[in-house]
């Protein structure tokens, strides 16, 4: 292997941050690789010096918006709004949720359809509940599968 092979990682990390639990896996993941991380907020929030840079873009959607703009391919995105997903995808970045899902080509519409439907039961009045909490079972898969993203990035690069 080269050396500008051993060097090669992904551009960056947006984390899609306003509601993201695992900033902090993140950031210990992207510190190992020496990956740049942008965490994207509708307000300002404390991110650690280094490699993180917060991104304020204030305004429903407009975080989403900025991320989707920036993306590019390999780059990689967390988050768990699936329409983000989808834009980022489109752009040829590889898409995390929290729990450590992979959004892929494969997956991505059954997603959107999903989403639409509750979201189509919800207008229609029934309550169709929220995300069940984090465990520490799902920061494990999710710190699994950020590792074996980047690794994968840096493999193709």
């Amino acid at each position: 292997m080269d050396a500008e092979a051993s060097d090669a990682r992904p551009r960056w990390v947006f984390i899609d941050a306003d509601a993201c639990p695992v900033k902090g896996e993140v950031y210990r993941v992207a510190g190992r690789y020496a990956v740049p991380v942008r965490v994207v907020a509708n307000s300002p929030m404390g991110v650690p010096a280094g490699l993180v840079e917060l991104v304020v873009r204030p305004g429903f959607g407009s975080a989403d918006d900025w991320i989707a703009e920036q993306a590019e391919r390999d780059d990689i995105v967390i988050t768990a709004d699936i329409p983000l997903a989808a834009r980022s995808l489109a752009k040829g970045a590889r898409v995390l949720d929290p729990r450590g899902h992979a959004f892929t080509a494969n997956n991505i519409a059954e997603a959107l359809a999903l989403r639409e439907m509750l979201e189509e039961r919800r207008r229609n009045g029934e309550l169709t509940g929220g995300p069940v909490a984090m465990t520490p079972k799902d920061r494990s898969r999710f710190l699994s599968k950020l590792d074996e993203t980047v690794n994968a990035v840096r493999r193709r690069r």
